[in-house]
C-alpha cells in the first residue's frame, strides 16, 4: 500500500508538472502575440494582406466618432481645412503608437501653419484614448473606434498572424484627405519621424 501511495503521488506530480508547463507555454505565447500587436509596425512580417478598398481619388468615407475633445467628431467638421491627415494606429499608449503620436504633437504647429488638421484613430475605447491624450499631452484629437467600424470603412482592419497566433487589428496607415477625397495613402508606416514624412508630402503636393 505504501508503494502504491508513492506511485500514485509520483503520477500526480508528473501530471501537475505537465499541466504547469502547458500553462506556462500558453501564457508566453499569448504574451508574445500581445507584444507583437502593440509594438510592431503594421505591414511588416506581422500583418497578413489586408484588401485595399480605397485608393487615390476615392471619396473619403464619412464618419462620426467620440473624441478626446469632449464631443463627437465628423470628417465633415474639417471641410474648411486645406487637408486632413487621418492616421490609424493599432493601440493607444504602446511604444510605436506613442512615438507616432508624440511626433505629430511636436510638429502640430507646422501642420496648422499649412492649414492641415491631424486626427488619430484607433480601435480603443474612449477611456483609453483619454488616458493616452492626458499622459502625453497630445494636442490634436484622438478618435475612439472601439467597434472598428471606421477601420473597416477605410480598409485597415484585418487579420494578423504572429508566431502562428491569429488576431485582428488595425494596420498602421495614414490617409491624406482633400476636398472630401483621398489624395494619398501611406501604408506600412514606420512610427519614427512619420510626421516629417507626411509634412514633406503635404508641402510638396497640397497647395
Amino acid at each position: 500500500m505504501r508503494r502504491a501511495g508513492k506511485k500514485h503521488a509520483y503520477y500526480c506530480s508528473m501530471r501537475n508538472g505537465h499541466w504547469l508547463i502547458a500553462a506556462c507555454c500558453s501564457v508566453l505565447s499569448l504574451a508574445a502575440v500581445t507584444m507583437a500587436q502593440e509594438n510592431k509596425p503594421e505591414g511588416a512580417s506581422l500583418a497578413t494582406t489586408i484588401p485595399s478598398v480605397l485608393s487615390n481619388g476615392s471619396k473619403a468615407p464619412e464618419f462620426t466618432l467620440d473624441s478626446t475633445i469632449g464631443k463627437p467628431i465628423s470628417l465633415k467638421d474639417y471641410a474648411d481645412k486645406k487637408a486632413v491627415v487621418l492616421y490609424f494606429y493599432p493601440k493607444a499608449d504602446t511604444p510605436g503608437c506613442t512615438t507616432e503620436a508624440c511626433g505629430f504633437r511636436d510638429a502640430l504647429s507646422l501642420y496648422e501653419k499649412e492649414g492641415v488638421a491631424v486626427l488619430g484613430v484607433s480601435p480603443d475605447p474612449l477611456d483609453d484614448e483619454m488616458k493616452f491624450m492626458k499622459k502625453y499631452k497630445l494636442t490634436f484629437p484622438l478618435l475612439a473606434d472601439a467597434e472598428h467600424k471606421v477601420c473597416e470603412l477605410y480598409g485597415v482592419w484585418g487579420e494578423k498572424d504572429m508566431y502562428g497566433k491569429k488576431y485582428w487589428g488595425a494596420a498602421r496607415t495614414t490617409f491624406i484627405i482633400q476636398n472630401g477625397k483621398i489624395v494619398h495613402i501611406f501604408e506600412k508606416v514606420k512610427p519614427a519621424e512619420h510626421e516629417q514624412e507626411v509634412l514633406a508630402w503635404l508641402k510638396e503636393n497640397v497647395k
